[in-house]
């Protein structure tokens, strides 16, 4: 925290900037006690008057409290910054007041890029670095919160997280035009493209809420959607599959599919349904399993609707999961192959 020539003249402190100008001298063991018997209100006037403080002469710290000369490094000056507060209050208080504490200090713009960055995927971060030079990486890594940090390094391969760790206990100070860049660029290039695939997550978990409706509530949910929302609706239905599309699959897809499902649980999906979505059916079973699920369906006793849909959700959910492993394509019957002899 060493700063340069004394300035020649000395300004008045008030005595929050007192207070904060020996708190930041101090060892951080030493003041991190004190900072417990502070109030809320009391930490966020210390904090802003650090953040405020600017340079600070060891005569000035001398003559607001002689005891502590001791905590000081001979011929030493210091610089108050809301980073050097934040350090004293981390450990000694829990992350949510901490963070209302700087907020209420810290302009939206100089806080917001780095916490939101740590608090994101840090999966999508680490995909993010594996593109950049590994200065960069090591720049971006260098201001996120150590939690995030290491979660990320975590991710990354061994030989490139080892030179980015390497980088970063060589960092030389980044003038603040540089840093503004740096967070601009992030903004733009990371924050945003990752709102846009939450965006896409988004549909993709609403999507598989509707899949779990019946048909007259899912028909009904789009129906609205397709007014409100055209574009919405349009991407949701590209994401549905509901048992009647089971006609839609390969041949090939439907018989992986149902060598899955137990025999029971057609039988009850079957009940009620078209012949021609039973006929698509019984025509990717097994030839034992078919004549089993025939005989059931022709003699067998009649089961309640809510024990079908069950049946057809779960086979529904069945197909979902084998299409999310890329174990069978839905919805693709037009592009099955032809073969000619």
């Amino acid at each position: 925290m060493a700063a340069g020539p004394l300035a020649k003249v000395t300004r008045v402190l008030s005595p929050a900037e007192e207070v904060s100008a020996v708190l930041i001298a101090m060892n951080k063991a030493t003041a991190s006690r004190l900072v417990k018997y502070f109030d809320n209100n009391e930490l966020k006037q210390i904090t802003r008057a650090v953040a405020q403080l600017g340079p600070v002469s060891r005569a000035q710290l001398e003559g607001i409290i002689e005891q502590v000369a001791a905590f000081f490094s001979d011929g030493a000056n210091l610089i108050g910054t809301a980073r050097e507060m934040e350090k004293l209050l981390e450990g000694n208080l829990p992350p949510e007041q901490i963070a209302s504490i700087m907020a209420d200090v810290l302009g939206p713009g100089e806080r917001s890029i780095w916490d939101r960055i740590s608090n994101g995927s840090e999966a999508a971060l680490a995909s993010y670095l594996l593109k950049e030079h590994p200065q960069t990486s090591a720049l971006i890594l260098s201001k996120v919160k150590p939690a995030c940090a290491a979660k990320v390094m975590a991710q990354l391969p061994a030989p490139l997280r080892n030179g980015i760790m390497r980088r970063m206990l060589t960092f030389k100070p980044i003038v603040e035009g540089t840093m503004k860049m740096i967070e601009q660029t992030m903004h733009e290039d990371f924050m945003i493209n990752l709102a846009r695939n939450a965006g896409a997550d988004t549909h993709a978990r609403m999507a598989d809420i509707i899949n779990k409706m019946e048909r007259q509530s899912m028909e009904e949910v789009l129906d609205n959607l397709s007014q409100s929302r055209p574009k919405s609706a349009e991407i949701l239905k590209s994401l549905l599959f509901t048992f009647d599309d089971i006609i839609n699959m390969t041949p090939r897809a439907r018989t992986a599919l149902f060598d899955q499902v137990s025999p029971e649980k057609i039988i009850l999906a079957l009940k009620g349904t078209s012949g021609t979505l039973r006929s698509v059916v019984l025509g990717a079973l097994t030839a034992r399993t078919r004549r089993l699920v025939e005989h059931e369906l022709e003699g067998g006793e009649p089961a309640s609707q809510r024990d079908v849909l069950e049946a057809r959700r779960s086979i529904t959910d069945q197909a979902l999961e084998m299409a999310s492993r890329g174990e069978i394509e839905l919805n693709q019957a037009e592009t099955e192959d032809t073969f000619f002899s």
